[in-house]
């Protein structure tokens, strides 16, 4: 006799239900118990991500997804107890632990840390200096965006190539103040063909800059476009978007970043910061945190204040899910936290 809908249904029900309590089984044997609230919600958060496991790594990355859910929830509870500045959401990263995520997302530091505190110092280097005159200081906020300066939020996927798009961040945003044009540039120009640089495994803004300057150009995102993947180096030159003539240090403290943004327009900065960093979701980033595990470059385009409280407005190269749109609003005026403007640097067009 033909199986009718409603029998189709029953045969599919059985079927799914099946398959969860061997699901289940499979996690009680292996020791797991999963929160069966969160059931939807995980659904709901690997269809959004388009996410999809083998049947022994879902296991595992749920495991993750769950522990930073708790986390993330907990750090709300004590947001609305008024001990927290910003609050945190789960993204495309929330099945990361901390340790994957900043080997897969972030860097190290060493190298442009040393470079940047000598040549800060050096009498020859060009860097721009807080001097203590803050009437040159305007305490308006400062928007680069507004003023159409700032290309759209992009996404470094699953390549390490932060310092590639904080470089040509700022580059773009240079180009545009002395040329008119905003172009987006091609940060797998620099993935691939900065021999200073590591392509997805690391770089510094530094060596992205003297590879430009070096190479007499860069290419447009539209010429040169994203991989996510270091390939080999296929610059033409008769495609440079851009150039630049030299870059410029900033002086290491947020008076003279003040002055550059406000005067200078964009700029690249290196923050370090905690854990919290990975699921940030909305509000003004404070970091009290002792132990510091994330190294990441961005790139400043403004600073504001929210009651009273002050802040950079800063863009990342993570998607426009992460965040604000993209973007972050870390503290300022309190005690450089997370040292960002420690590194902070930008091009001469």
């Amino acid at each position: 006799m033909a199986c009718g809908r409603l029998c189709v249904y029953i045969m599919w029900e059985s079927i799914r239900r099946r398959s969860v309590e061997l699901f289940r089984g499979s996690l009680q044997a292996l020791g797991h118990t999963f929160d069966s609230k969160l059931d939807e919600d995980w659904k709901t958060w690997k269809s959004q991500h388009e996410k999809q496991y083998t049947e022994e790594e879902e296991i595992h990355r749920r495991k993750i997804w769950e522990d930073n859910v708790r986390y993330i929830e907990q750090h709300n509870l004590e947001y609305s107890m008024g001990k927290h500045t910003f609050t945190m959401g789960t993204n495309e990263f929330t099945d990361l632990t901390n340790k994957e995520f900043s080997e897969r997302m972030t860097g190290s530091l060493p190298f442009e840390a040393v470079k940047s505190t000598e040549e800060a110092i050096d009498e020859d280097i060009e860097f721009v200096e807080d001097k203590g005159n803050d009437d040159d200081l305007s305490n308006a906020p400062v928007d680069w965006r507004t003023k159409g300066v700032v290309t759209p939020v992009k996404s470094q996927g699953a390549c390490n190539s932060y310092w590639a798009f904080s470089a040509t961040g700022a580059i773009e945003g240079q180009w545009k103040l002395k040329h008119g044009n905003l172009v987006s540039l091609s940060e797998q120009n620099l993935v691939d063909c900065d021999p200073q640089s590591d392509g997805c495994t690391c770089g510094t803004k530094p060596f992205a800059f003297e590879y430009v300057i070096a190479n007499n150009g860069i290419e447009s995102e539209q010429s040169y476009p994203y991989t996510a993947v270091k390939g080999n180096c296929r610059f033409q030159k008769q495609n440079v978007a851009a150039t630049i003539k030299s870059f410029t240090y900033v002086k290491q403290n947020e008076a003279a970043l003040q002055q550059a943004v406000q005067k200078i327009g964009p700029i690249s900065v290196t923050i370090i910061a905690s854990d919290s960093f990975q699921n940030y979701k909305q509000g003004i980033y404070y970091d009290s945190a002792p132990k510091k595990t994330i190294i990441h470059s961005m790139l400043v385009v403004g600073y504001g204040a929210e009651k009273n409280t002050n802040y950079w407005l800063v863009k990342n190269s993570w998607g426009t899910n992460w965040g604000e749109n993209g973007y972050i609003r870390m503290s300022k005026d309190r005690g450089n936290n997370c040292e960002i403007a420690s590194y902070a640097i930008y091009p001469t067009v």
